[in-house]
């Protein structure tokens, strides 16, 4: 085996540290598997980008985390040089991370979704739009960058006009209480369900990256009705946005229903990550699992 592969890592969204681990993993794993492998370190130029793509790599794997790098963007480039890549193509990318884009979708799909308004970031500062609790969240970030949960009895604001980076307008979410769910769709089959816990509260960035800011119970402990549910409509989520590759799916268990959050298109190939984790757990070691991926590239048609 004698494959090129570009692996594209850093960028610079609020998730470039993250990417940039995920991108090292990846790219000793392919390394290790005999893949001829080349790390680029994404900045703001893409003329450079498209300088170190050149000779023309057989595949691009798309470590990048966040905007720019999981919203289409960069799949929008890729297509036009005709390079295969990994993950969801251009569309779904850019679906996925419109938080509003997919719920509509989602919902029109059957899958139950969380009660949710767009405001101006001006109203949530004045005071609730919504019943506690609830969740403030940016439109089109990942890794729960800028999500707060507001509860009863909070008397200070989620956020301050001066410190809200993220747009003029906020997703503000009623908050399902219960289990935090996730679970990874690798081509249109889902691979485990994974029960997340934390002492921090909710699943933020720290307990996300950290370590030991989250424990990973895998296969979740739910009774078998459940865990099939979580499984039917994470691989149903991942169908109707069109995703390809490998996704994860964000869920809430509240003891009655199961609400998927969202899905993510690129999830996080860390030694922390809860897709390798699922991997393993159904007998594929991490190099498998980017092989794999490699192996299922595709640009849009």
């Amino acid at each position: 085996m004698n494959r090129h592969v570009a692996v594209l890592m850093g960028g610079w969204s609020a998730e470039r540290e993250v990417s940039l681990v995920s991108g090292a993993a990846v790219a000793k794993a392919l390394k290790k598997t005999g893949y001829r492998v080349t790390p680029i370190d994404v900045q703001r130029d893409m003329g450079a980008l498209m300088t170190r793509l050149y000779p023309r790599p057989d595949a691009v794997f798309n470590a990048l985390h966040g905007r720019y790098g999981e919203d289409g963007c960069v799949q929008g480039l890729l297509n036009i040089l005709d390079i295969p890549y990994t993950h969801s193509g251009l569309l779904a990318s850019a679906l996925a991370m419109d938080k509003p884009m997919a719920k509509c979708l989602f919902a029109a799909a059957g899958i139950p979704v969380a009660e949710h308004k767009i405001v101006r970031r001006d109203d949530v500062v004045q005071g609730d739009v919504m019943a506690r609790p609830y969740v403030v969240k940016p439109l089109n970030e990942g890794s729960s960058v800028g999500v707060t949960i507001v509860l009863e009895g909070d008397d200070t604001p989620p956020f301050t006009d001066a410190n809200w980076p993220f747009g003029e307008e906020v997703m503000v979410e009623r908050f399902v209480p219960g289990k935090e769910l996730t679970v990874a769709v690798m081509g249109d089959k889902a691979l485990a369900v994974t029960e997340i816990t934390t002492d921090r509260g909710f699943y933020d960035y720290d307990a996300k990256y950290a370590e030991g800011g989250s424990a990973h119970l895998v296969p979740a402990p739910l009774e078998t009705a459940v865990y099939d549910e979580v499984m039917r409509l994470s691989a149903l989520a991942h169908e109707a946005l069109g995703c390809r590759g490998v996704s994860r799916a964000d869920l809430r268990y509240d003891g009655e229903t199961v609400y998927l959050l969202e899905i993510n298109t690129q999830p996080g190939m860390t030694h922390t990550s809860l897709v390798p984790e699922q991997a393993a757990h159904v007998g594929l070691s991490f190099e498998e699992l980017v092989s794999w991926m490699v192996e299922n590239v595709e640009c849009d048609p």
